[in-house]
């Protein structure tokens, strides 16, 4: 089956015709005030609009938003000079922006951060990067071919806590480390059921669709919605569930795609509009990762109905060894046992999740030019477990993945699944 084309998506008019001739790439920015340009300014981007600029040597010099109420919202942090605009290619033609910080929905992530690396900007991308598989992708070689720093949003990378964990985990802690289990236990709210309606007044719809394949516009899936619409998010394993995957993936040690997926799940509490599943079960196998004993296996548990938690915690993991076990939560707890469940007493700090590391180790790399914690390749690799699990729940199946090709083997259904068709709806760049 043929797949979309990742040529022709980096050159097609929505997402090339971007920026002024002559635009070159990043480099290390040694000295003075990083510029940074915020695309997309609803609740995540706002609050790191503050974080951003309340950073020494950071100004935020650009919003970007189609939506009229948050495009004019005020950075509490910073009073004055901040250009504001509907079409985010006007942030990206500034030859003084150095930086954007992509804070959209789901479905504009990879292209708006492409569209940011070909014009020589530095990313700070929101989880997941990605929308599918193929545009991760995309992303990656975006990145590499411009020469740019791209931070992936999972602040767990820059946490000491984390970092300290899982240098234990490599000096051999609870011995050879076969399994990780993480969890992602919430209870959500309804969305109800709506039908399409008139745009509100204020907001450019056809942009906020973008490259997306065009649907009307209805409340439920745009304004608080979106996350959970095949269309425009990742469902909850790509929103939230993405931040304990990627460090179970971590302290797992395996640094590229898993070889077989599994999965059970779907919508067993929630009777309304969202497509994507409340309750999900999805296994990752890793075969022979470089050597002769390298397999792995990495379980995802997602339930969005309940207030019972492992651990009395919504959100961990847990690692186990041939010696023993951990469990590691971003909300800052780890314990430790050895054989036969026996204590083990570690030298390790609890720390939840660190936005403000985080933040600062990618303008750190901006500065000096060395890899940030979270780069692109981490950040794809992680969001396509996500897209992944999503996948196998959907269609009801499991299936083998070829890591080399990024494709399911002989599975057209998979295969159609990795990757989307995108539309060209921009005309004119707009103030």
């Amino acid at each position: 089956m043929e797949q979309p084309n990742r040529r022709t998506f980096i050159k097609n008019s929505t997402l090339a015709t971007v920026v002024a001739t002559g635009v070159s790439k990043a480099s290390a920015h040694t000295a003075g005030t990083i510029r940074v340009g915020l695309i997309g300014h609803g609740g995540r981007g706002a609050y790191l609009a503050r974080q951003f600029s309340a950073q020494p040597n950071v100004e935020i010099t650009w919003v970007a938003d189609v939506d009229e109420q948050h495009r004019n919202k005020e950075i509490t942090t910073q009073s004055s000079g901040v250009k504001r605009t509907s079409d985010f290619r006007n942030v990206l033609k500034d030859r003084d922006v150095d930086a954007v910080i992509v804070a959209t929905p789901d479905h504009w992530h990879a292209p708006a951060a492409i569209m940011a690396c070909q014009a020589g900007k530095h990313v700070y991308v929101e989880k997941p990067c990605s929308h599918n598989v193929h545009e991760g992708r995309m992303l990656v070689e975006a990145a590499v071919n411009s020469d740019v720093i791209v931070q992936h949003g999972t602040q767990v990378r820059s946490t000491d806590m984390m970092i300290d964990a899982v240098k234990l985990l490599r000096e051999g802690i609870i011995g050879d480390v076969l399994v990780a289990k993480c969890w992602n236990i919430q209870k959500r709210g309804n969305i109800g059921q709506q039908h399409p309606t008139d745009v509100p007044a204020g907001l450019d719809y056809d942009s906020w669709v973008g490259p997306a394949p065009f649907i009307p516009y209805q409340e439920n899936r745009v304004r608080g919605g979106w996350h959970w619409w095949y269309h425009f998010g990742t469902g909850d394993m790509g929103n939230d569930g993405v931040h304990d995957i990627d460090y179970a993936r971590w302290g797992l040690g395996v640094t590229n795609h898993p070889t077989r997926v599994t999965a059970v799940g779907g919508k067993f509490f929630f009777h309304d509009d969202q497509q994507f599943p409340d309750t999900q079960q999805v296994a990752f196998e890793y075969s022979n990762e470089g050597e002769v004993d390298g397999n792995r296996v990495l379980i995802y548990e997602q339930r969005l109905w309940s207030t019972n938690y492992p651990h009395n915690v919504d959100s961990g993991a847990e690692f186990y060894g041939t010696a023993g076990q951990m469990f590691l939560s971003r909300r800052g707890k780890i314990q430790v046992w050895g054989d036969r469940n026996k204590p083990l007493d570690v030298d390790v700090t609890p720390e939840a999740q660190n936005a403000d590391k985080h933040i600062a180790n990618f303008l750190s790399s901006i500065r000096t030019g060395e890899p940030p914690n979270a780069d692109v390749n981490i950040g794809h690799l992680t969001s396509s477990l996500c897209h992944l699990g999503n996948i196998a729940v959907r269609l009801g199946k499991s299936f083998d993945f070829d890591a080399k090709s990024e494709l399911a083997p002989n599975d057209p259904d998979v295969n159609k699944l990795l990757g989307r068709s995108y539309r060209d709806h921009w005309g004119k760049p707009r103030l």
